[in-house]
């Protein structure tokens, strides 16, 4: 629609009014998890990009012409090139000499502590030296802030409500780049500085920001990049940074618009690049390359869009991005064949130790994710190829020829197997932490002791969660394993897990007696079996009969019956005792 000059200003301070109250509704909501998905591979390729786009913005003040404005990397390139032929000396040396003036004493206030005040002065001192300068010569091919009205906004409240409802995409638009745009920037100064961000928090405050400016004539705002990296290079550390900033905002507006009418645009363009240049983060890329080669693929894709297609469309592209990669992953989980480490009742992964052994006929898989329609064929899948491509290499117990149990273990409580196990992971972390503080630096150290504990912690994470969908491919599974004489065990699954599955009757389908507190106890209770079926075959019929008295003989006969020790080649470990998870009387 043609809208006049007048319209369209009373439009763009009805649509900052609009756009603060989304964002004020948001955190009030707590959305603020939604920044979640911002991760730290497309803030850092984010916050690069945008400080080489920022830079080149600027370059217009040091080469003297004006430079198409743009957050692509290759119209602002284009426009630098077209017009060098209006190149000037003056401004070029003079934002130079300041940007060297800014750089020096940024590092002599990080390096020396005697300095340290030098690092939050270099801004005020680029803008006065470059005022004195001006004040000094008037060099005429230096272009000036010039003239600034006087005087603070005046208070009105926004009209044209009547539009208001044709401009709600657009306000919903512009709340949801401005949040990923402004939280992305408070996220990565948030990782420089070593603090935590409350993202529902940074919403409310946007939003307030927004409200109060269109009662000021506004038009809607969102953090500034180039305003947080020279606020962040001059050292500030709270909130009140903001508050002495604005006060001292508001003075000027009223009493020293004069004093700001020689100040060189070249100088404050110098201030902006020495502040961006600091968030140019290639070591990042560097970092992630040899650490995961998918994060440095989000960073490259980050940074390249942001660069070639805009900061907005940049972040949009990441964060779709890292949500695509976070699909991928839960829907094709990471699924391990477990093995027993020697001398103990612990069941870890067969790749990451490869002194664990498993037995013939029994096959024991973790899945390391919570079962749901998007990864329960993947899981089907892989629990088939486990079942017809076993390593015998390395497998303890009676011959058989084939598998007839799979123990699916729910959780990954390291230290279920007593202190015995305690003591063999606690000495295992050891060895580890002392292996690389041997062969690490400081920071090295710093590094690898948060890695392992997270690998701790990742020993007791469980699977949490199983939908209906999974639930159904579970009977499907258990018949199809039925019919080829093969028994589903199920290992300590959480209390919500095992609800589900009762209620959708899986406990009832595969057997009470199936069910384990321990893996190892439905490795005893499998092997006895397989014991049974490689000394006297049976049909599937007879097979079923004895499930009944299987846990009576076994408790009353424990010492007179097979040794499960002899059984696993001379591991000499006895039991206190062995139960299932669930009564059959109950």
């Amino acid at each position: 629609m043609d809208l006049s000059d007048e319209l369209y200003t009373e439009l763009a301070i009805l649509l900052a009014f609009m756009v603060g109250i989304m964002e004020c509704i948001m955190a009030f909501l707590r959305l603020g998890w939604l920044i979640r998905f911002i991760s730290h591979s497309v803030i850092s390729g984010f916050t690069t990009a945008s400080a080489i786009v920022i830079a080149l913005s600027q370059a217009k003040y040091f080469l003297g012409y004006d430079v198409v404005r743009s957050s692509k990397i290759v119209p602002l390139i284009k426009s630098i090139i077209s017009g060098a032929h209006k190149f000037s000396w003056p401004p070029f040396v003079m934002g130079s000499c300041i940007l060297a003036i800014l750089l020096v004493m940024k590092h002599l206030g990080k390096s020396r502590k005697q300095f340290r005040f030098l690092r939050p002065a270099g801004p005020l001192t680029a803008v006065v030296l470059g005022t004195v300068f001006v004040k000094i010569f008037h060099p005429s091919s230096i272009s000036l802030v010039g003239d600034i009205p006087q005087g603070l906004p005046s208070f009105s409240i926004p009209k044209k409500f009547e539009y208001a409802k044709s401009l709600i995409p657009t306000a919903m638009l512009i709340t949801g780049v401005a949040i990923l745009e402004s939280v992305g920037i408070a996220k990565a100064l948030a990782a420089k500085n070593g603090y935590e961000l409350d993202s529902s928090q940074e919403l409310f405050g946007l939003g307030l920001a927004n409200i109060l400016g269109s009662f000021f004539s506004a038009y809607p705002s969102t953090g500034s990049f180039s305003r947080s990296a020279v606020n962040n290079d001059s050292g500030a550390k709270t909130g009140l940074a903001g508050i002495v900033a604005g006060t001292i905002m508001g003075c000027s507006l009223l009493f020293l618009t004069p004093l700001f009418e020689y100040i060189p645009q070249c100088g404050l363009a110098a201030i902006v690049i020495s502040a961006v240049m600091g968030l140019v983060d290639y070591h990042e890329a560097i970092f992630l390359w040899h650490v995961d080669k998918k994060d440095f693929v989000l960073w490259i894709i980050t940074s390249t869009t942001t660069l070639f297609l805009g900061i907005e469309i940049g972040v949009l592209v990441g964060v779709g991005v890292s949500l695509a990669f976070v699909i991928h992953e839960s829907a094709n989980p990471h699924i391990a064949v477990l093995g027993r480490l020697p001398g103990t009742t612990v069941y870890r992964n067969i790749q990451q130790y490869p002194e664990a052994y498993t037995y013939n006929g029994i096959v024991i898989v973790r899945v390391d994710a919570p079962i749901y329609f998007a990864n329960i064929s993947f899981i089907k899948d892989r629990l088939r190829e486990y079942e017809a491509d076993v390593d015998k290499s390395a497998r303890h117990g009676p011959e058989v020829e084939r598998i007839h149990f799979l123990i699916l273990e729910m959780s990954l409580t390291g230290f279920s197997g007593g202190c015995q196990d305690h003591n063999f992971f606690h000495s295992k972390f050891s060895r580890m932490l002392a292996k690389f503080a041997n062969e690490a630096d400081e920071n090295k150290v710093h590094q690898t002791i948060w890695l392992l504990i997270f690998q701790m912690f990742y020993y007791f994470v469980a699977i949490t969660y199983i939908d209906s969908s999974a639930v159904q491919a579970l009977k499907d599974l258990h018949q199809e394993y039925k019919s080829r004489d093969i028994e589903i065990c199920i290992a300590n699954p959480n209390q919500d897990v095992l609800l589900t599955l009762t209620k959708a009757g899986i406990v009832e389908l595969i057997g009470k007696e199936w069910y384990f507190v321990r893996v190892h106890d439905a490795v005893q209770v499998c092997l006895q079996h397989v014991q049974s079926l490689n000394q006297t075959p049976k049909n599937p019929d007879s097979f079923a009969e004895d499930k009944p008295s299987f846990f009576q003989r076994l408790s009353k006969q424990r010492e007179e019956d097979l040794s499960i020790a002899e059984l696993e080649s001379g591991d000499k470990i006895t039991e206190p005792h062995l139960e299932p998870l669930l009564s059959r009387k109950s």
